[in-house]
């Protein structure tokens, strides 16, 4: 496993349904390392704090296995790494693989998986087609976020190296599919709230689909 590039988003003004914000989806790769700091990926932007970056969404991990997927359905976009608002774009570690609580030295960073990123209208405004939502939900694939535990530096090349495996936990692409699930599996559920890795906050949300007796 390694990192195939590292990207930054500078601030970039998108408008969408007549409102104009600030985004960081924009991203590009950089020759120079990448540093991994007060829960941050140091500059890089971010547009809405309330919903990414902070502990539990540090940085953004996505894997290069999935570009041909999309290239596909997008050929006539200009096609980069960081196309997806990742941080770190990955080789060889998958959304199925990677458990939430997993561990990984990355570069001189020690880095620890949290939760799937969750597509909003902003990658639809990027894509200029809101029905790619859908189509990230449906393949089921959204890359993973990760908390940082030693902060350090990235650099495309470095090795990816799991450290500690998360114990009776689930992946992240598991994860990312109840979540997009009609129907939710109450005896998934209640592993979800028991699981010592998953973000107090996100449990806290997961309540609302506990089905009363």
């Amino acid at each position: 496993m390694r990192v195939i590039a590292t990207n930054i988003g500078q601030p970039r003004e998108l408008t969408f349904q007549g409102r104009v914000q600030t985004t960081g989806i924009y991203k590009q790769p950089v020759e120079s390392p990448i540093e991994l700091k007060d829960h941050a990926v140091t500059g890089d932007t971010i547009g809405n704090k309330n919903v990414h970056g902070g502990k539990f969404m540090a940085c953004y991990l996505f894997s290069s296995e999935h570009y041909a997927y999309w290239k596909q359905y997008y050929p006539q976009m200009a096609w980069d790494w960081g196309m997806f608002g990742e941080n770190v774009t990955t080789e060889g570690l998958l959304d199925s693989d990677i458990l939430i609580g997993n561990i990984y030295r990355i570069g001189s960073a020690v880095v620890q998986a949290t939760i799937p990123r969750e597509p909003c209208y902003k990658l639809g405004v990027k894509f200029n087609d809101q029905g790619i939502i859908d189509r990230y939900v449906a393949h089921g694939y959204p890359g993973s976020y990760v908390k940082i535990l030693e902060e350090g530096e990235i650099t495309a090349g470095d090795p990816i190296q799991l450290i500690e495996k998360a114990s009776n936990s689930i992946s992240i692409a598991e994860f990312f599919r109840f979540l997009n699930e009609k129907e939710k599996d109450q005896s998934f559920l209640a592993s979800l709230l028991s699981n010592s890795y998953l973000p107090d906050y996100k449990k806290q949300k997961l309540q609302r689909f506990v089905q009363k007796a």
